[in-house]
């Protein structure tokens, strides 16, 4: 049995993740990733901005900072350049990461910088009474779309291959090991390492949508995932509303500190 003692700041619990949220899996599984990889505790940074997942900074007993609406990259490129050697994992949220905090992703993936950056996607703003966020489906209500969502929802994987991540996967909740095997090749990639990772949210989303239990969001995840390697062979018909899983982008390029440190330091330390 694993123990996740020594990773917790027990005195921040009771959490105040509902019963039966996902947010617990993809914490546990970034843990034992963490554990695997053998960093010692004082070499890791967690960042985070606001919302539910937002909230997992706090309850692990690294150094941490829990930061602005959409800023935690900003934050952790931030500490990545101050302290190269510090190993900086984000957590965030699809509203934070994906809305308000778009362009810092987009532009910490452009740069490749060697930061890790869990996205919990729960297809809504949990946190703040049930908006819409860019990755609600069509058709699914929400609090600010009462009659149905109408916009297309946003594609992490195809954001974060676009903008130069050297590292991208997708999984879900509903597969715990595989959350904890995607964190940790993102963490050994020296690069920016998107992992998104979906999940539910039966309180905000799935009672709006006729899902109420953790096992009914459950249930209707797993009917949406097609793995990647059977995604290839499928037509975009067949895809429709579905969720391909798997590492999408895995390549080695140059990473940012270290291409700053030894092109413009070392040309101004020359003039």
């Amino acid at each position: 049995m694993f123990n996740y003692d020594k990773y917790i700041r027990k005195d921040k619990f009771p959490h105040i993740w509902c019963s039966g949220c996902g947010n617990g899996i993809i914490l546990k599984s970034s843990i034992r990733a963490i554990d695997k990889i053998g960093w010692d505790k004082n070499d890791v940074m967690t960042i985070s901005g606001i919302g539910c997942s937002s909230r997992a900074t706090g309850y692990l007993d690294f150094d941490s900072l829990h930061t602005l609406h959409g800023r935690a990259l900003a934050f952790a490129t931030g500490i990545k350049m101050a302290k190269p050697k510090m190993n900086v994992v984000v957590f965030t949220g699809d509203g934070d990461a994906g809305a308000i905090g778009g362009n810092h992703l987009i532009h910490a993936a452009r740069r490749n910088i060697d930061i890790t950056a869990v996205i919990f996607n729960n297809n809504i703003y949990g946190m703040t009474g049930g908006q819409y966020s860019p990755t609600t489906p069509q058709e699914f209500v929400a609090t600010t779309a009462p009659y149905g969502h109408i916009e297309n929802s946003f594609n992490f994987m195809e954001l974060a291959i676009g903008a130069g991540a050297s590292f991208a996967a997708r999984t879900t909740v509903t597969n715990p090991k595989q959350v904890e095997n995607f964190i940790h090749k993102g963490l050994e990639n020296k690069g920016f390492s998107v992992i998104e990772v979906v999940s539910n949210c039966h309180v905000q989303f799935g009672r709006r949508n006729e899902m109420k239990s953790p096992i009914q969001m459950f249930d209707w995840i797993k009917e949406r995932i097609i793995p990647m390697s059977k995604a290839e062979d499928m037509s975009e018909d067949e895809l429709e509303n579905k969720v391909i899983t798997g590492v999408f982008k895995n390549i080695e390029k140059p990473e940012y500190v270290e291409e700053y440190d030894k092109n413009i330091m070392a040309k101004a330390e020359g003039e």
